[in-house]
């Protein structure tokens, strides 16, 4: 059964609150919640989780702590049972960040929010913290007396991948029991398009060693036939990629298709910043590459700067990759071939020393539901456009224990993050009609749905 609600009153209010939810997202944004203590003192994480606590107990939810998982992080958990017989939903998000990376890049101060071109600026405006506020946006809108069930969780180490919130999850499974669940931590295919991110990738990282020497050699005495790490390094890394880009791993499929909504050429270069004149990679479509196969990514590597540098050949180098892989290829298994295929194409019998740091399942969502349907329409409704899907390159592991740990439960991933929040890069922001839009399709389904 569902209820019809007074969309123009809700409209009017979530309109009303969008002042409050500026001053939210700039009090979130100032605090430096990055999960890791090497880079950033841990109180920076402490503060945001007690604010998001209070912002929470503030909107309604009667029932708000901090637990410790597993990974030493803290996650937010709320919750206000609904009337008898109502069902609940659980809001899900993350309030710590990415790193800055470089600060000379941004245009605009990291940990300011800054109102600059119609966008909001600052790291964590979209990813994630432009999503807690629009779930307090929402609550705000229809509470403090809600007419279900209300639980949330907003996790403290997402970013790092440590599987804090996983563990928890398994641990603990009544306490985020619920019928639907609404993962904020998507966005739309465009600004205005309201979207639902169907299909995530899985993903596997790994850290590689490779040493040839003792120790660094002048170059010019013992170049040529020393064997330098770098280059081994190189030539093993370029083994990773044809010609045209294609991911190619020995014995992992990297022809699939995605039947779904397809991304344009240009739009995909815009959004990507793709520099004039250079091409784009892979044999594919840009959706086809983007969601539907496999993508290898070095996330760094251990080098000498050019800066410092010496006429040395060097000993050992370290690189970190990222490989993500779409639904139907098991974690495990791409981990094996990728480490079969590292072993095969390693040049002059260099020693290689392989880290597994994580695995990742991917992940498809249900395209049918109670709860999705009535979603669909509160998304179209709030932005007056019918609703299309798409997949996501990202991974979010969660998704999967929820998905094991609560099989009836209907799981839809949604969120401000479109493609211009350029999140986990420098200059991230978010479009405030898509935290009004998304607050106010937030509202009309927790309204409606019954």
């Amino acid at each position: 059964m569902t209820e019809t609600p007074d969309v123009d009153a809700l409209r009017g209010k979530v309109s009303g609150l969008m002042g409050q939810a500026k001053k939210d997202l700039a009090e979130l944004v100032s605090f430096k919640s990055v999960a890791d203590p090497r880079q950033f003192p841990p109180e920076g994480c402490a503060q945001t989780a007690q604010w998001v606590a209070d912002a929470f107990a503030a909107a309604g939810l009667t029932e708000v702590g901090l637990h410790e998982t597993p990974d030493g992080s803290k996650a937010v958990i709320g919750h206000k049972p609904g009337p008898p017989g109502t069902p609940t939903v659980l809001l899900y998000c993350h309030y710590d960040v990415q790193p800055p990376l470089d600060d000379a890049a941004w245009k605009t101060p990291v940990w300011t929010l800054t109102d600059k071109d119609g966008r909001w600026y600052g790291r964590g405006a979209a990813d994630c913290k432009g999503n807690i506020v629009t779930h307090l946006t929402a609550l705000r809108a229809i509470g403090p007396d809600f007419p279900i069930g209300i639980k949330v969780v907003s996790e403290g180490s997402e970013e790092q991948g440590t599987g804090g919130l996983e563990k928890f999850v398994v641990a603990n499974p009544d306490l985020l029991a619920a019928d639907a669940i609404l993962v904020s931590d998507c966005g739309n295919f465009a600004v205005g398009v309201p979207t639902f991110t169907q299909t995530l990738r899985g993903m596997v990282n790994v850290v590689l060693t490779v040493r040839t020497l003792a120790g660094p050699m002048h170059s010019g005495m013992f170049g040529g036939p020393a064997p330098d790490a770098l280059a081994a390094m190189i030539r093993l890394l370029a083994s990773l990629r044809d010609e045209h880009g294609n991911t190619t791993i020995d014995g992992l499929t990297n022809d699939q298709q995605w039947s779904g909504a397809q991304y344009p050429v240009p739009d995909f270069r815009s959004d990507a910043g793709v520099l004039d004149g250079v091409d784009l990679v892979g044999s594919g479509t840009v959706s086809d590459m983007l969601w539907s196969r496999p993508a290898l990514t070095v996330l760094g590597m251990d080098v000498p700067a050019v800066v410092g540098s010496s006429a040395a050949i060097q000993p050992s180098t370290r690189a970190r990759l990222n490989l993500r892989i779409p639904p139907g290829t098991e974690p495990k298994q791409a981990y094996d071939l990728l480490e079969k295929h590292l072993r095969a194409h390693l040049p002059w019998n260099a020693h290689l020393d392989i880290e597994l740091e994580s695995l990742g399942e991917p992940f498809v969502a249900a395209e049918h539901g109670p709860a999705r349907a009535a979603m669909g329409k509160a998304m179209e409704t709030a932005y007056g456009r019918p609703v299309t899907t798409e997949g996501q390159g990202g991974s979010i592991p969660l998704c999967n224990v929820f998905a094991d740990t609560y099989p009836n439960a209907e799981i839809m991933l949604t969120g401000v993050e479109e493609p211009k929040c350029l999140i986990h890069a420098p200059n991230e922001s978010v479009d405030p009609s898509e935290i009004e839009h998304m607050a106010l399709a937030e509202a009309l389904f927790l309204s409606s749905y019954r």
